[in-house]
């Protein structure tokens, strides 16, 4: 006799496996990614890069050329040090339009956000 703490327990294994099995589906990434770090990494990336087009696009111009923030372009931050875009990103900047994105973004995205506009990956 199968008891009903077995049964329920069962049916749980099985919507984990079932919501594990349909993770790279629903997420975009192809089967198989979950053991793939690489597939993980590069999909986050696309993720930031959308972020960086629409989010900072909506302040800095789709093109990142400006409009109501300043140019985000290579040759306008030449100036500063990508960790410096990096707290910039995470903190704001007081008494400007620009937001802190430190509840959206960790460190490491940050970091990542602020190297790829410095050499023009967004482009």
């Amino acid at each position: 006799m199968v008891k009903t703490g077995q049964i329920a327990q069962n049916q749980l294994r099985s919507f984990l496996k079932a919501g594990l099995l349909a993770l790279p589906f629903l997420t975009g990434a192809h089967p198989g990614a979950l053991a793939d770090e690489d597939v993980l990494k590069e999909a986050a990336r696309d993720k930031l890069a959308n972020f960086v087009q629409q989010d900072c696009g909506s302040c800095h111009g789709l093109t990142l050329e400006g409009g109501l923030g300043s140019p985000l372009l290579p040759e306008n931050l030449e100036h500063m040090d990508a960790d410096v875009i990096r707290d910039v990103i995470l903190g704001g900047l007081p008494g400007t339009a620009m937001p802190s994105w430190l509840g959206l973004l960790n460190e490491e995205e940050a970091a990542f956000i602020a190297e790829g506009l410095k050499t023009g990956a967004f482009r």
